[in-house]
């Protein structure tokens, strides 16, 4: 105590020179305009009007706070829900296993409020002497140029307050606050209200919030059987939860306990006796405390609190300690069945010389409305909140970007599936661009459906030459997947984005093939209720028309021979039983020195009902670090044990559609289509005229010749 009043008396020393200095400086000029200009007048209304609207301010924030929802958020997790409304988890919080006050030992109440507000049941949510000290404590930092308060003396209502809406930084607007915060709680609450919420809410070290668990952790019983002694323990932990750890500092907290005794022989809850008697028994800790981990689908749960977060500005803190109820698109089956995929190392190549993981990524979206039913952004340990690759990697798309830049577009514009295509070695432009296809294998010429589920690269190109860069570029950005100005050349056949994309990106793209030409806008939450049970947020699905039903059927009747003909490059990883479309993609590992190397796999499979995009590689590629130099399982055979767990949770709608490759293989539709692909070819440069005109002229007259090619052929 001797050494707080020298604090203040040199404080008041400084301030009164500090003064003089001024009073010297300003004196000639008070005496000669003060009168003359009535300044104290106008002083007292500038400083009234400034602490009436600073109080307006304080007061429509503490009013707009949401308090009534404060017992009912701090008494309850917050939890997920998936699809179907059951209960799929909660979110990590700083929350215990709630208790009512009657759970909760009379020593337990007793110490807390001898030892943090002996005036609990006296004052309004506020110590007038507190706020005294606070400012003289105030002034005091800010003269020695530190930029916080020390002490303050809060009641347990204000630190309700700062625990559960503000932050702990400790500065003059924060504690203005926590003031007219703490007034309207205690005009909500009751006194038992107030003291059940603290208990509840208050952190006892090593990752335990709350007096039940604080007791079982600790005492190895509930917060009901605390004698005195465990409770001074528990009530001496408060200030410090760190320093006066019984398991971590015994003689700490066995000091910190006595003074907590004796403050409670003080204020009159036992006896001097009794305090002299309890501090002669030792603390003995029994931990009994189990933590039940709801954090089920970590890669899930993430993607849920960033779209929170970002899309309904909703923040972390809320999220995670506010008692919501998140109603989100998850499939518990299908996201269980990713997670084990992921676990199972079989499923992947062996690791790098250095033990570097191959890492993947997977996102399954339902085709109808959108949903994200199931994700896993990475294999390994998980980090909160951490680098998510489903919905963050960005990385070039390879082949799967064909049926979005060349295909699609081409069927707009008049072609078939069963189309003529060019395959061959060539050049073009004045850069002399040379795609080339594997093991540099070329046919000559090649049908539009065989080149897409082979993944041809020559006959793609040639194509997108064909129909123009312009209509393939408006068709990459109608997908939503973002291409640069400086991605508008032939190389975007081949997947040659600046960006990239990441798998989430290209399973909503995909959704377009799956769902009728409508492609559908990527979501996570359905609904959130607050924990008053009042709807916050109520999301709609988004989709938009980006093909024609006639086109995306065409795709995906192409699309079925990538997982279903032998020929194609996804076959093998077709679930037994089941029937997908997709596409599968690489890219070279430029920096590997290898002309073999790649740098990332692709895959996206898709039925009526579900797409599903997994991406695989290394985070950093290099001469180390590529996939070709490794060894173990291909990425077809994972994809394969991915879908067979994800495909049984759908409702396994079919397709409408018959492969390309079965419709081409029937005799009498297909030498007619031949002979039509060879007038097609043959009227190519009208076709490449009209494209380089204006597309949509082009697209009008592809439907007229194919009107045509009906009416003749009697189809």
């Amino acid at each position: 105590m001797e050494n707080f009043w020298n604090a203040i008396k040199v404080f008041l020393q400084k301030i009164g020179g500090f003064f003089s200095w001024i009073w010297q400086k300003i004196h000639p000029f008070l005496h000669k305009y003060w009168h003359r200009y009535q300044l104290t007048r106008w002083i007292i209304v500038i400083v009234l009007a400034v602490i009436f609207v600073t109080s307006a301010v304080l007061t429509y924030q503490a009013k707009t706070a949401n308090v009534k929802n404060l017992k009912a958020a701090l008494s309850q997790p917050t939890l997920v829900y998936d699809k179907h409304n059951e209960k799929a988890g909660s979110l990590y919080s700083q929350k215990g296993t709630w208790v009512d006050l009657d759970k909760i030992s009379p020593n337990v109440q007793n110490a807390v409020i001898a030892t943090e507000d002996r005036n609990f049941y006296k004052e309004y949510g506020f110590s007038v002497k507190g706020i005294a000290r606070a400012f003289v404590m105030y002034g005091m930092n800010k003269v020695l140029g530190r930029n916080y308060i020390s002490g303050g003396g809060s009641t347990l209502t204000q630190q309700l307050v700062k625990n559960a809406f503000l932050s702990q930084q400790q500065t003059f607007t924060r504690k203005a606050k926590e003031l007219f915060l703490s007034i309207e709680v205690e005009n909500v609450y009751t006194k038992k209200d107030i003291l059940a919420m603290y208990l509840n809410n208050a952190y006892f070290g090593n990752g335990v919030w709350g007096v039940q668990d604080a007791s079982e952790r600790y005492f190895g019983e509930s917060a009901a059987e605390l004698t005195v002694p465990q409770a001074a323990v528990l009530a001496g932990m408060l200030t410090n939860p760190s320093a006066y750890n019984p398991d971590d500092h015994p003689k700490n907290a066995l000091s910190r306990r006595n003074v907590v005794l004796n403050l409670m022989a003080e204020t009159g809850k036992i006896s001097d006796s009794q305090a002299k008697s309890y501090a002669q028994t030792p603390i003995v800790t029994s931990n009994n405390y189990s933590n039940e981990d709801g954090y089920k689908y970590p890669y899930y749960f993430d993607a849920v609190i960033d779209e929170a977060i970002n899309r309904y500005g909703l923040t972390e803190s809320d999220i995670m300690n506010r008692g919501y109820k998140i109603y989100t698109y998850l499939d518990q089956g299908s996201q269980a069945g990713m997670q084990d995929t992921f676990d199972n190392a079989n499923n992947f190549p062996s690791n790098a010389t250095d033990g570097t993981k191959v890492q993947a990524a997977s996102v399954a979206v339902n085709a109808d409305d959108g949903g994200v039913e199931a994700i896993v952004g990475g294999r390994g340990e998980h980090v909160f909140r951490g680098y998510n690759r489903a919905t963050q990697i960005k990385r070039q798309p390879g082949s799967t970007l064909k049926p979005i830049a060349v295909y699609a577009p081409a069927l707009a514009s008049g072609y078939r599936y069963s189309s003529i295509l060019e395959d061959k070695l060539q050049s073009y432009g004045t850069n002399h661009y040379k795609p080339e296809n594997y093991n540099n294998q070329y046919s000559g010429k090649i049908p539009m459906y065989q080149a897409l589920e082979q993944s041809k690269n020559a006959p793609a190109v040639w194509l997108l030459n064909k129909i123009g860069v312009d209509k393939g570029y408006d068709y990459v950005k109608k997908f939503g997947l973002n291409p640069s100005e400086g991605d508008k050349n032939l190389a975007m056949a081949l997947g040659g984005l600046t960006k990239g994309v990441s798998p989430i990106q290209l399973a909503s793209a995909y959704t377009a093939f799956a769902n009728d030409g409508n492609m559908s806008k990527p979501r996570f939450i359905r609904k959130i209720v607050d924990a008053s049970g009042k709807t916050i947020v109520n999301n709609t699905p988004e989709k938009k028309r980006v093909i024609s039903k006639k086109v995306a059927n065409e795709m995906t009747s192409m699309m079925l021979g990538v997982y279903g003909d032998s020929a194609g490059t996804g076959y093998g990883a077709e679930p037994s039983g089941y029937t997908i479309a997709g596409k599968t993609g690489s890219t070279e590992a430029d920096t590997s020195g290898n002309s073999e190397a790649t740098r990332d796999k692709w895959m996206v499979g898709y039925t009526k009902d579900v797409v599903v995009a997994t991406w695989e590689g290394f985070d950093d590629t290099n001469k180390d670090h590529h996939l070709e130099n490794i060894t173990g399982v291909g990425m077809n055979s994972m994809f394969k044990a991915e879908m067979s767990e994800i495909l049984p949770n759908t409702k396994g709608t079919s397709f409408q559609v018959k492969s390309a490759s079965s419709l081409a293989n029937n005799n009498g539709n297909s030498n007619a289509g031949n002979l039509w692909d060879n007038i097609e070819d043959g009227t190519s440069s009208i076709k490449d005229s009209i494209s380089k005109g204006a597309s949509g002229v082009k697209e009008k007259a592809g439907e007229l010749f194919k009107d045509a090619k009906k009416f003749i052929m009697g189809q």
